[in-house]
């Protein structure tokens, strides 16, 4: 009978350690360097956030849902906390309490609101009246703003805006709304009726008015126009955090969080301080 051979022992080798390949380390440095920029980026608006969710859960405080154009919104105003802020409302806002008014996002003084007064030939915003005194009763510099209808007598709506529009001594120059072309008219009649509607408007009230439009509109139809009016700009873009040089007013975004208001308010900034604002008050 045959004795079996006797088998061989073979040591094994561990096997090899694949190797992270380098551009991966690389992806993986520059994400922790973005996040670290954006955490660092947007650390104001990141606090908002976690006491806002502190308050929801431990406190059960019913505080406003905190979105990424708030972030945008801490982030923007801290970057010109050498200016003076504000917002502007109508009646989209519903009832506003004035009294819990105080502050933008708890941290930012507010210093001046914008109230539309009129729209077209007969509009009147419907809590213009109220808000009015309210503002003045929580000592911030009012401004009244006309919502202007390019398809409609230009005569007419300053004779509305006018009817229905008491400003007095430190309250801010009237402000025409203009941000939509005619459907019935060229641009030159448009233009043509809105220098009848600041000419009215300027010999009633003795002070030259403002003139507001989103970037774009103004940039356009308006600035070439228009260049010995002072301006007051909306322009939400996200990419865009500095005032421009052109601008006395920037409304940078339409949803913004205010106390005391329940719904997104549109929020402003000043390029000046109170010095330079009483340039554009009624004296």
């Amino acid at each position: 009978m045959a004795v079996p051979k006797p088998k061989k022992y073979v040591r094994k080798r561990a096997p090899k350690k694949k190797k992270v390949p380098v551009w991966k380390w690389h992806v993986l440095a520059y994400t922790l360097l973005i996040f670290a920029f954006l955490l660092f980026h947007y650390r104001d608006g990141i606090g908002y956030f976690v006491t806002d969710l502190y308050e929801r859960i431990f406190k059960k405080e019913d505080s406003k849902e905190v979105t990424v154009h708030d972030f945008r919104a801490m982030e923007i105003l801290d970057k010109h906390n050498d200016h003076l802020f504000g917002f502007d409302v109508s009646h989209y806002q519903y009832d506003i309490d004035w009294k819990g008014i105080d502050s933008l996002y708890g941290k930012f003084a507010v210093d001046y609101v914008f109230l539309r007064s009129t729209m077209g030939t007969d509009g009147v915003d419907a809590k213009f009246t109220y808000n009015w005194k309210k503002a003045k009763s929580r000592l911030l510099v009012r401004g009244a703003y006309h919502y202007y209808r390019p398809d409609e007598n230009s005569t007419q709506q300053a004779l509305n805006f006018i009817k229905n529009t008491p400003l007095e001594p430190g309250d801010f120059f009237p402000v025409l709304d203009i941000e939509e072309l005619p459907k019935e008219q060229s641009k030159e009649k448009m233009r043509e009726g809105l220098k009848n509607w600041l000419i009215i408007v300027e010999k009633h009230y003795g002070v030259k008015p403002i003139i507001y439009s989103g970037a774009n509109f103004y940039e356009h139809h308006l600035k070439e126009h228009f260049p010995e009016y002072k301006i007051w700009i909306a322009k939400y873009s996200l990419f865009n955090e500095k005032m421009n040089d052109d601008w006395h007013f920037w409304q940078f975004t339409d949803k913004g969080t205010v106390n005391g208001i329940e719904t997104k308010v549109d929020l402003n900034i000043f390029k000046g301080d109170r010095y330079d604002l009483k340039q554009f008050v009624i004296q």
